[in-house]
């Protein structure tokens, strides 16, 4: 099972990243536990600068903006 931190305040972008991350996981087969991190001194400290921001396994891949749905779900295959 992945463990994938989706950051941000819980805004619309935040929350369609969040949708978007369980939607890439169930297209490529791959449990995924989501967890919303929605306190800014914690998404600091991840080092997001832009959110939304996404962690796979605890290594930052995404900052900023909607992520592409193809590199989306190589981040929950690698």
């Amino acid at each position: 099972m992945k463990h994938v931190k989706v950051y941000g305040p819980g805004c619309k972008r935040c929350e369609t990243t969040e949708q978007m991350v369980k939607d890439a996981a169930a297209r490529v087969g791959v449990e995924v536990d989501v967890e919303k991190v929605t306190d800014p001194k914690a998404i600091a400290m991840a080092g997001v600068i832009s959110t939304p921001g996404i962690a796979v396994d605890g290594k930052l891949v995404h900052a900023g903006g909607l992520p592409d749905r193809s590199r989306l779900e190589s981040w929950i295959l690698a």
